[in-house]
């Protein structure tokens, strides 16, 4: 019982294929390669750099003229 033949997997694969139906394992496999798709792309966009904000001519960053801003206000 430790292993499976071909026999074994063929019995399993065309019990799955009665119960489910090609139709709805076409689904979940279009749905499963699109979420890998998703995350490989994730995971590209992570491995960009992140771009360095700037100092405008004050030597401040952007972000703390809108901090500044949003504090007068």
């Amino acid at each position: 019982m430790g292993s499976f033949s071909i026999w074994h997997w063929l019995i399993v694969l065309v019990i799955v294929l009665v119960v489910f139906g090609t139709k709805k394992l076409r689904n979940i496999g279009g749905d499963l390669g699109g979420a890998v798709k998703s995350f490989k792309e994730a995971v590209k966009e992570e491995e960009k750099p992140v771009p360095k904000v700037e100092a405008n001519a004050t030597g401040q960053t952007i972000e703390g003229e809108i901090k500044e801003k949003s504090k007068a206000q």
